[in-house]
Order: C-alpha cells, then structure tokens, then sequence
C-alpha cells in the first residue's frame, strides 16, 4: 500500500485544488451515509455510548467539509523593481497516519483530511484495538477518492514500526502515548521525517478562591468522565480551595452514584467500558494503589462484576504526595479532587507535570483572566474545559506534543514552504 501511495502522490499532488476539495466534500458526503452502522460497528468494537458513536463519525464527516474550505493561497512576498519573491506550501509526499482507540474515526479524519488537502497521499494506521470502523471507513472512502491516494492498513506496535520507518514515508501524524511517540520521533529521526505527535494530557481543573462549588459539580465531573475518561483532553485532576474541597468532592460522588455504566448499545448507558484489559488494569491499578497509600474513595473505585472492561464511575480525595493519580495520565473513569491552599502556588503544582495539553480555570472570570497566563499548556480555558473546535489550533507543550491539529494551522502541519524567486531583466522591468 505504501508503494501505491508513493505511485499515486505525484498525480495527486498535481490535481488542482479545487479539485481536491471537491474530492473531500464527496468524502463528507459518503460518511454521511453510514452514519448509522458505521456507528453501530464502532460501539460494538469501541465500546462507547451509540449516541456518542454517531455524532462521532457525523463529526468526522463534517471535519471533511470543514477542512475542503480552508486556504491553500499563493503569497507574493516581494514585488520590486529587481525581484518578485512568491511563496506556496507543497506537500510531504507519503503521509502515515496513525490513529489511537479513544475516537478511532475522528482522530483519523483530522489527520487525513488536511492531509489529502494538502495534496498528500496517505496511509491510516488505526488501534489493534480498534480497527474495523477505520476499516468500514475505507472501504466507503476508496468509492470517492483515486486509486492509491488513501489506504487502511491494519496491525499492531509493529507495523506501526514498519510504517515509520518506511522511506517512502516522509511524515509521520500520530496520536497516542508519550512513549509511543518518543519512540516515533526517535524512528522518524533517523530518515529526517517531519511529525505531529498529539500525544497524553494530564488537565487539571482549578476551582478559584470563592467560587460557590456546589453548581460546578456536575459540570467538572462530567468534563472528567467524557469518554469514559478516554479523552485526551478530559478533566484528570480537580484543584479545590480547602475549604471547599471536601463539599465538592462529595457533590461530585453524588454525581457518580447516579451515572448509568453499560453496553453502549443500551440506550439508558452513559458511560460504556475501558477499550481494553490492558487499561482496565490501569486505570484499576492507579486506584488500588492510592488507596493502600491511604486515599478515601467516596464513589466507584472497583471493576464492575460483568463481562467487558467496565470500571465503575470514581471520585477519590486525600491523596498521598507523589501518587500516580496526581501525577500520570490515568484515561479512564477517576478523577482526583485534591486541595490547595494558595493559587499561585496551585498553578505551580499543575506545571510539575510533564504534561501540557490543557488546563482550566474556574470562577470569577477577571480574577482567572488574571491567572491564564501562567498555566504551561497548549489551551488554557475559562469556566469550560476539553472545548475543541475545528476553527481553532489544539496542541501540547512540553511531553503532550509537537505541531498542532485543527484549522489552517493544522492544515499548514501537512505542507511545507517552497519559494519562488525571479530576478526580472532589464527587458522584464519595462515591460512591468
């Protein structure tokens, strides 16, 4: 598949980019018409709420349309008597995207729309643990889209490895794991790929001094839990003042006792299970541990006794210092509410992460305002949090990533400068 990319970039890259667009608009077209048992398939595999399975590929369909209407303009940079400098941005060439389990079909669509845009061709990777909806997916898109210009391949951390090393490859879009993507770039590096590496958050969300916590519960929660906790920009952590913490702990345990766990085809369940053992065992583990270090569970904190990878709903407060809760991604259904004292000092907490995806600031709007700044992450937001838009740029600092996804910045990520420099002639000047 790769070789046929390679055999089909050329052409590709030579369509004009009206005709691309339109390419990209039949795509949006197509996944619109399988809404419905793409996302069945992707609730049977995934496990997510069908609700949630699809307004994820009607999304995924619609970013198609979003991205066919961003610019891809010529600049002219110099005009003078001597010179005409113009500047364009041309494609890598072989694009391979790799695409993680939490939402399979959107994460993919993000990287090959603007991919394909941009006059790549492109080769989908998704999870082992989630492939046959990306598959469905390709089977529908190879109707619209020529010959070679996107495949789905499916495998594991191998072909993954397969893939970044390929030479035909020359750039890399992954979303997934800080060491998953450590070892990309190390791979990528060898051949001098470029990369856009969107990889784990840790969010905190921070409940200003003076803040009345009881309205926030349900919000802060629910931020917390979206996915199942599987969002990368999901709440991982709630920062309390003192002598608040403990009120809106428990207004938030409340929250999780009332929430509805099971088989995402149920249409009463709001929350499906963990995509796999693997992170069941993670997510199970990190609590188990805090516990036995002496933190107080006030809802949740155990696997539910059915078939699937289902974790209970958990709220858990008096953190030990150093534990995993606090300082690692979790990605699954717990979220820590833990206290502080100063908020100067509370932001300072926040940034020992390594992390830098996204923070949140909670309360009165100026005196958050007046904090914004100091997070070290990619998107601060005010009095929300995990609110992704396709119009606007989304990327990490520090160990959540490189480059960005989203709108014309993400767009920019899949091409790179070329510029045009002519020296006019004497002959040339009088004729201008």
């Amino acid at each position: 598949m790769l070789e046929d990319a390679a055999r089909a970039f050329p052409g590709w890259a030579a369509t004009p980019l009206e005709a691309r667009r339109e390419r990209l608009l039949s795509c949006e077209r197509a996944l619109l018409g399988v809404v419905d048992p793409m996302a069945e398939l992707l609730t049977r595999e995934q496990g997510k709420p069908l609700k949630h399975a699809r307004a994820e590929v009607r999304l995924a369909a619609e970013w198609f349309g979003h991205t066919a209407r961003l610019e891809l303009a010529p600049q002219r940079l110099v005009e003078e008597p001597g010179a005409r400098v113009g500047l364009e941005r041309v494609p890598h060439g072989v694009v391979a995207a790799i695409a993680p389990s939490n939402y399979p079909i959107l994460l993919a669509v993000c990287k090959i729309a603007p991919a394909l845009l941009a006059g790549n061709t492109v080769v989908l990777k998704p999870s082992p643990d989630t492939p046959l909806s990306s598959l469905m997916m390709g089977r529908i898109l190879s109707e619209v889209l020529p010959a070679g210009t996107f495949a789905v391949v499916d495998g594991g951390a191998e072909l993954g490895a397969r893939l970044t090393a390929h030479p035909v490859v020359r750039l890399v879009s992954f979303t997934g794991s800080v060491g998953a993507g450590r070892a990309i770039a190390r791979q990528a590096a060898a051949d001098l790929k470029r990369v856009v590496l969107e990889l784990g958050g840790n969010d905190p969300a921070v409940v200003l001094p003076g803040t009345d916590v009881l309205p926030l519960a349900r919000d802060l929660f629910t931020r917390a839990m979206t996915n199942s906790g599987q969002f990368c920009a999901a709440v991982k952590r709630v920062y309390a003042p003192r002598d608040r913490y403990r009120e809106l702990a428990e207004a938030m345990a409340a929250v999780a006792d009332s929430a509805v766990v099971g088989d995402g085809l149920d249409p009463a369940t709001e929350y499906g299970p963990l995509v796999s053992r693997a992170q069941l065992d993670r997510v199970a583990g990190m609590v188990d541990e805090a516990v036995g270090c002496g933190a107080l569970v006030l809802a949740g904190g155990h696997v539910l006794d059915r078939a699937g990878h289902f974790y209970r709903p958990t709220v858990v407060t008096d953190l030990p210092p150093g534990s995993r809760l606090e300082e690692e991604e979790q990605f699954g259904p717990v979220v820590p509410v833990i206290p502080y004292d100063d908020p100067e000092q509370v932001i300072a907490r926040a940034n020992a992460s390594p992390y830098g995806l996204g923070c949140s600031l909670w309360g009165d709007e100026d005196r958050a305002r007046a904090l914004a700044g100091r997070p070290e992450c990619g998107t601060v937001w005010i009095n929300t949090h995990g609110d992704l838009r396709h119009d606007v740029p989304f990327g990490g600092h520090r160990h959540s990533g490189i480059g960005v996804e989203y709108g014309p910045w993400g767009l920019n990520e899949y091409t790179q400068l070329k510029v045009h420099h002519i020296a006019l002639r004497q002959a040339d000047r009088e004729m201008s």
